[in-house]
């Protein structure tokens, strides 16, 4: 069964709509509701053509720490033969909404929505909407750490309508991830994923960890406590949870509630100062500007 992803048409509200809303931007996470996701909150990119997007995380002071992610939306006929100008950025996309063509290293696939793709940092890789309307998909991107010894990871394409959901423990079966990358495999030094609730499940205790969160949600609603609060969040809202914030989930139904999850992973913990781990080419295009 082909599952249901929210995808924001973007719009602009009437002059009697109130003001208040879900948004809220604290040290320790923040709530970007798809009320704010609009026209005017939009934003373009080089090389790319009938397109725009909405930024929803980037590295900040006080915010996203490892990871940017995009909700882009491409009209018919538009996309990019030069997508990615960082050659040490990774990026994971999934689509939600419509179908991409997908070239990597001269080699052509079609992401329907649930479509997955890795691509490693430098791949030759270009995206065109070849169809009759709008697509819509999450580009998620991190600077890929590098570890001596270990190989890059390859490109993978997949969907998430062909792979079976894991089981969590002791849940009979209500709380799930779809995974795309195998945990064990440490050349990934980010995961996303896919986690389902169904009605009533709910993540049992505060989970505090080092791994920092994006959490887009795809279906359905449900109440979920970051930090000290509890907030209520639906289907094109997302989440931005610093390392260690404690969070918790009750997925009230009626339906279910699914997000796609981004995690930091797999890497030791950097113990210098930020500007002292650039690579070198970062180094060297910092000393050139």
């Amino acid at each position: 069964m082909t599952a249901n992803y929210y995808a924001p048409h973007g719009g602009h509200p009437g002059q009697d709509q109130l003001l208040t809303d879900r948004a809220i931007f604290t040290e320790a996470y923040a709530v970007i509701p798809k009320g704010t996701l609009r026209d005017i909150t939009t934003s373009f990119l080089p090389f790319w053509e009938g397109t725009r997007l909405w930024v929803i995380s980037r590295p900040l002071s006080g915010f996203a720490e490892t990871f940017s992610q995009y909700i882009m939306e491409v009209q018919p006929g538009g996309g990019s033969g030069r997508p990615e100008t960082d050659p040490e950025a990774q990026g994971v996309l999934f689509v939600v909404e419509g179908a991409a063509s997908l070239t990597v290293a001269g080699e052509t696939h079609d992401l329907t929505p649930g479509g997955y793709a890795y691509l490693p940092p430098s791949s030759d890789w270009q995206l065109y909407n070849r169809g009759d309307a709008p697509l819509r998909f999450h580009w998620i991107r991190k600077a890929y750490e590098a570890v001596e010894g270990l190989d890059r990871p390859d490109v993978l394409i997949l969907n998430e309508n062909d792979i079976a959901p894991t089981v969590m423990p002791d849940t009979e079966g209500k709380w799930a991830t779809t995974r795309f990358v195998d945990p064990s495999d440490l050349r990934h030094d980010m995961h996303v994923t896919v986690v389902t609730f169904e009605p009533g499940a709910v993540i049992p205790f505060l989970e505090t960890h080092v791994m920092e969160h994006g959490l887009y949600v795809l279906e359905g609603k449900a109440v979920y406590r970051l930090n000290n609060d509890w907030v209520e969040v639906e289907a094109g809202d997302y989440m931005w949870l610093r390392a260690f914030c404690p969070q918790a989930c009750y997925a009230g139904g009626p339906g279910k509630f699914r997000y796609l999850l981004y995690k930091d992973v797999n890497r030791h913990m950097s113990l210098r100062p930020a500007h002292a781990t650039l690579s070198r080419g970062a180094r060297l295009r910092q000393a050139a500007e």
